[in-house]
């Protein structure tokens, strides 16, 4: 089986957000199964010299974008015995960011078209090929558009992975003939058309054999006109055509793993869950924060903005600190007012609350592996990568009942002893300030706790069980009948 996973970004190599941990992660446990998979991404100068340098050169030629013609070139390297190719176009991709500039649509249609065109060069035929957001959304269209004829890609099936609906892709529609160089009548029988705009994402969710998204609630919850971002019409019949699926996403356990972390103050593993006190007051000690072994930390590590449930943080927390014996730690930025009122929260609760506004990978392992509970209360989340970092550190989740934290977050019964955190339902302040109060008072059975902490920590959602998921889904494709 042969595959071509294409993104936008990729861990080693360059990562703004989580697709870049899937891009990295996924295909290396997918090559551990025996799949021929290969990851093809755009050459970005902000890509380490460490790997510029020794990446193998293998292609220069020119592409057309619509009425230009622009130089492309393909260059390769392995990385965890999987091989990455990068487009490599200096107009387009030697700038500072990744994303958000204003010809963003030539820029990634461009990288769309330079995959197809260069499997030649690259002497590899996928059976199938697997793109992953607005970035690459157009493959899966051009595949059908440019290329049905010729038999070397008559045959290439395709995936879409949808990891945030939100973001889609939507340009003005004078891209039609002027960026992507397609008839207008795509446009006009609505295959990419959205509000009189051109949308890559509703393109790739048409034009690909088979949707998938990275939760199997949040496949149901796009379906709803609530999440579903004003395409759940559209994501309802391709579920009804048997065509829409949802598999979670995973985290890498060599990676985020307790038992060997050389960020963290002192290792621990499920088994021996109690040297996680030490790394609580060292974390307390470096913080600033009373040194306590009893008292609990609750945790938040996240982006600051709205949809991570911050307005609900805001309503509630106040309360939580004068009434509890608690301690809050946060790491994060994100939106100027949150980031202000949770440094007012710090002056407000001295050797209560520690803010801190910025982005530290070692500080986030060291708040994993020394909190007692750890908060996500996301108005909506795809997948979360938090939540599966948490339970790998023993860090008890809190989260609100939707995407991804559904499906990786069981609720504890005290009857069973089954459960592995907490969750609740409706998005409300009240209910997250009472779930909080509950985890604490089940907290202070110490039997319990330790009971709920070690099947947080004994659950599995690395990402050996994901790639089983991703290779029925292949062999599912493959034994589709056209």
């Amino acid at each position: 089986m042969k595959i071509l996973y294409v993104a936008s970004e990729a861990v080693p190599f360059v990562k703004t957000g989580g697709l870049a941990d899937v891009a990295g992660s996924l295909p290396q446990a997918l090559k551990k199964k025996g799949v021929d998979i290969r990851v093809i991404m755009p050459k970005y100068s902000n890509i380490p010299e460490a790997y510029r340098n020794k990446m193998k050169h293998i292609y220069d030629g020119e592409l057309n974008v619509a009425w230009r013609k622009k130089y492309v070139g393909l260059d390769s390297i392995e990385s965890g015995g999987v091989t990455y190719y990068f487009v490599d176009n200096e107009d387009y991709f030697h700038r500072e960011g990744l994303y958000g500039y204003g010809d963003d649509a030539e820029r990634f249609s461009f990288f769309c078209r330079a995959v197809l065109d260069l499997l030649p060069e690259m002497d590899f035929w996928p059976d199938i090929i697997h793109s992953n957001d607005w970035h690459a959304a157009l493959v899966n269209v051009l595949l059908k558009l440019e290329h049905m004829g010729d038999e070397r890609y008559d045959k290439i099936r395709t995936i879409f992975t949808i990891h945030n609906l939100k973001y889609q892709g939507v340009f003005p529609k004078n891209i039609m003939d002027d960026v992507l160089g397609l008839d207008w009548k795509y446009f006009t029988n609505g295959d990419l058309e959205f509000y009189d705009a051109v949308n890559f994402m509703k393109g790739a969710i048409i034009y690909s054999d088979y949707v998938s998204t990275v939760s199997k609630t949040y496949a149901q919850e796009v379906q709803y006109e609530y999440f579903g971002e004003r395409l759940d019409g559209l994501l309802r019949k391709r579920q009804d055509e048997g065509a829409l699926f949802g598999i979670i996403n995973g985290i890498d356990y060599d990676v985020y793993n307790p038992s060997t972390d050389k960020n963290i103050f002192k290792t621990y593993d499920a088994d021996a869950p109690e040297y996680k006190i030490d790394n609580k007051t060292a974390l307390q000690k470096e913080l600033h924060l009373p040194v306590s072994r009893t008292t609990p930390v609750i945790a938040l590590v996240s982006r600051l903005v709205a949809p991570k449930g911050m307005d609900l943080i805001v309503r509630i927390m106040d309360e939580l600190l004068e009434h509890e014996d608690v301690q809050f730690v946060m790491l994060g930025t994100g939106d100027k007012v949150y980031e202000d009122w949770f440094k007012g929260l710090e002056y407000r609760f001295p050797g209560k609350v520690s803010a801190n506004i910025r982005f530290s990978n070692e500080l986030a392992q060291k708040i994993y592996a020394g909190s007692s509970i750890f908060i996500m209360p996301s108005n909506y989340e795809p997948c979360g990568i938090g939540q599966l970092i948490a339970l790998r550190y023993g860090s008890v989740p809190i989260v609100r009942e939707t995407g991804g934290l559904k499906d990786t977050v069981i609720p504890f019964d005290k009857y069973t002893g089954k459960g592995n955190g907490f969750l609740f339902h409706n998005y409300n302040a009240h209910e997250l300030l009472f779930t909080i109060k509950k985890a604490i008072s089940i907290r202070k059975d110490i039997t319990i706790w330790k009971e709920i902490v070690r099947n947080a920590m004994k659950s599995d959602y690395s990402w050996k069980n994901s790639a089983k998921e991703y290779i029925a889904l292949y062999e599912k494709l493959l034994a589709k009948k056209d």
